[in-house]
C-alpha cells in the first residue's frame, strides 16, 4: 500500500505559478506517476504523466505551461503550473499505479484556483 499527499494547491490570480507535491510513503521508483484534475461538473482528466523510464506526457491544454517531474530519493512528484489561467481550476489528484496490474493509487487532492 502507498500513501500519496498532495500539497501546494491554493489561489492565485491568472498568469501566476503554483508548485505541487506529491509525497509518497514509499518508493516511487517501479510506479508510473501522474497528476490528474477534476473541475466541478466535469469529469477528471489526466495533466501530466511521468513514466517509469523518464519519458513525460502532457495533456495538450497545458503543454508549454506546465511541467512534472520526479526526486525519486525522496519519493516525490511535482507540478510546476505557470502561466495559470482560471480554466486550470479544479481539484489536482496524485496518482501511482502500475499498468496491467493491482497497483494505482490515488491521493486526497488539493484545489488550486485562479481567478481572472
Amino acid at each position: 500500500q502507498v500513501q500519496l499527499v498532495e500539497s501546494g494547491g491554493g489561489l492565485v490570480q491568472a498568469g501566476g505559478s503554483l508548485r505541487l507535491s506529491c509525497a509518497a510513503s514509499g518508493s516511487i521508483f517501479s510506479f508510473n506517476m501522474a497528476w490528474y484534475r477534476q473541475a466541478p461538473g466535469k469529469q477528471r482528466e489526466l495533466v501530466a504523466a511521468i513514466y517509469r523510464g523518464g519519458n513525460t506526457n502532457y495533456a495538450d491544454s497545458v503543454k508549454g505551461r506546465f511541467t512534472i517531474s520526479r526526486d525519486i530519493r525522496k519519493n516525490t512528484v511535482y507540478l510546476q503550473m505557470n502561466s495559470l489561467k482560471p480554466d486550470d481550476t479544479a481539484v489536482y489528484y496524485c496518482n501511482a499505479g502500475i499498468p496491467d496490474s493491482k497497483y494505482d493509487y490515488w491521493g486526497q487532492g488539493t484545489q488550486v484556483t485562479v481567478s481572472s
